[in-house]
């Protein structure tokens, strides 16, 4: 459901520089490179699931901008962005589509489906670039800005807890059949890497026995 003539691609270019002034700098994984995959996978997902681009691009840009991960104040935040959206001149109902993709879509909302496609799109988009190669780049990411231990036997709070605990099990949330099939490539990555982790990280502990 293609809708973008060029006023569109006006509101996307708006959209994309107010997304990158506010997370250019962010270290936890939550960047500006965030947005922009997760805008081009729910692009990409929207096309192949008949769903209106222009809305699953808009909110992949803006899923995160009142993330209480990456902002003291959710409220002032989602007002900040709706003045923006009618400053730039993105129609009301627009407006609206695109708050009610973004609503649903953090996976600290307790697993919610998200009631419109455009926003179950957007939530595929997110927890893809959760997975894979990226994924784990990612994880690392926001382990490090969190002072997160990489690995520690019995220890809850690790970087590679944390696969156990959400990554791995985001194959199985996928909400269209687009993003699962994208999602099994890179759960098996994940499962791989994973296998070399623990292969190396018993050298290192042996390695460190034998020093004892």
């Amino acid at each position: 459901m293609e809708r973008r003539g060029n006023v569109k691609i006006v509101h996307m270019k708006q959209i994309e520089s107010y997304v990158y002034q506010k997370f250019y700098e962010e270290g936890t994984g939550h960047d500006y490179y965030h947005m922009k995959r997760v805008a081009s996978m729910a692009r990409h997902l929207a096309s192949l699931e008949r769903a209106d681009m222009l809305v699953a691009e808009a909110a992949g840009w803006l899923h995160d901008i009142a993330d209480r991960k990456l902002t003291n104040d959710p409220e002032a935040a989602n007002q900040e962005l709706v003045q923006f959206l009618k400053g730039i001149g993105v129609e009301k109902t627009d407006r609206m589509a695109i708050d009610m993709a973004i609503a649903d879509v953090s996976y600290q909302q307790g697993h919610k489906k998200p009631k419109s496609l455009e926003g179950q799109i957007v939530q595929d988009a997110d927890r893809l670039d959760a997975i894979g190669a990226i994924g784990i780049a990612r994880a690392f990411a926001f382990g490090g800005a969190r002072n997160r231990l990489i690995h520690e036997e019995d220890n809850p709070h690790t970087t590679i807890q944390h696969f156990y605990d959400k990554l791995l099990r985001l194959k199985d949330l996928m909400n269209t059949a687009s993003a699962a099939a994208i999602a099994g490539e890179r759960h098996h990555f994940m499962e791989a890497y994973l296998r070399q982790f623990y292969q190396e990280w018993q050298v290192e502990a042996d390695s460190t026995a034998d020093l004892s």
